[in-house]
């Protein structure tokens, strides 16, 4: 789950799972893989970053320590 908070400043959390797009124009709109739309204060850069390290956190995604790199064998 994530953190974020609607345009009146209630706070919830998302199940970064179901977040099928996130836009700016202008605010901040999440698109659900039903079709609901959530509008909230955190710019996209943020909702990005905190879905990204959700999906770390689960093991869904893994990060390299130095992208395009291939591991060498001693």
């Amino acid at each position: 789950m994530i953190a974020l908070t609607r345009l009146n400043g209630e706070s919830f959390y998302f199940n970064a799972l179901y977040i099928e797009q996130v836009q700016s124009n202008p605010d901040t709109t999440i698109t659900t893989t039903k079709g609901r739309k959530f509008v909230v204060k955190e710019a996209e850069d943020l909702v990005i970053e905190r879905m990204m390290d959700f999906y770390q956190k689960l093991g869904l995604i893994t990060l390299k320590d130095k992208a395009g790199e291939e591991e060498r064998e001693a």
